[in-house]
């Protein structure tokens, strides 16, 4: 069959080896990083995705274009599961227990962008806020579902649930890497008992809304940047 017009042959598989090329060097960053820290040589990357350094500094010229990589793919993969969460789910409580188990796979790539020189920088590329505003559109829409359904308690915003969330998500050293593979869960879990209504305590004060906890979460963040930026460049390449 012919080539369409103007497409040269065998374009179609350069794009599919190039991506391909990407996930692996995604892949094998996202586990070194996680095994060894940022540090890691860039070579190791290469030897471990199967590609030669050459290949890898194509896709990625710096370490920290590498990291911003891995945070888009980890939120648009969370973005999607959660999605189909809330296709498949009943009901709004069972949507918004995945939701909160799934954001744990963000931990990883908020550490790595968090621990870098560019900081909470590396988590304002395109792909990664239009995927977070994605997940905070849906976190607001099930907690508005799960209060009228009354298997939320209703005296929460999504701005408290975030705030629970963001303390397992952007702690450092939370959960060392031990093999303690089902302590981000149980927490989760404690979270969502916390959640669940009618609730144990009458809580003090008022519910906090999105608006209400941006500050502290912008304010945690740059603290993670500005005590960084006092010591050694963890991701120099």
């Amino acid at each position: 069959m012919d080539n369409p017009a103007g497409t040269p042959r065998g374009t179609g598989r350069l794009r599919a080896d190039a991506r391909r090329n990407r996930d692996l060097i995604i892949k094998a960053a996202t586990s070194l990083f996680a095994e060894r820290g940022l540090d890691v040589p860039m070579e190791d990357i290469a030897r471990r995705a199967g590609v030669g350094v050459g290949t890898l500094y194509r896709r990625f010229p710096d370490r920290e274009s590498l990291v911003t990589a891995i945070a888009e793919s980890t939120f648009q993969a969370v973005l999607e599961r959660v999605r189909t969460a809330v296709a498949e789910e009943p009901d709004a409580w069972g949507a918004l227990t995945r939701f909160l188990h799934h954001s744990l796979e963000l931990r990883l790539s908020l550490r790595f962008s968090l621990s870098s020189p560019g900081g909470y920088s590396l988590l304002r590329s395109a792909d990664s806020r239009e995927a977070s505003v994605g997940l905070a559109d849906i976190l607001a829409e099930l907690v508005r579902r799960a209060q009228a359904e009354g298997s939320l308690r209703g005296d929460v915003d999504v701005g408290d649930v975030l705030i629970l969330l963001a303390g397992i998500l952007t702690s450092p050293h939370a959960f060392p890497n031990d093999g303690r593979g089902d302590m981000p869960n149980r927490y989760i879990t404690l979270i969502l008992d916390a959640l669940r209504a009618p609730g144990a305590s009458r809580l003090p004060g008022r519910p906090q809304s999105f608006a209400d906890v941006r500050p502290f979460l912008r304010a945690k963040h740059q603290g993670v940047e500005d005590a960084e930026e006092g010591g050694d460049d963890p991701v120099r390449s």
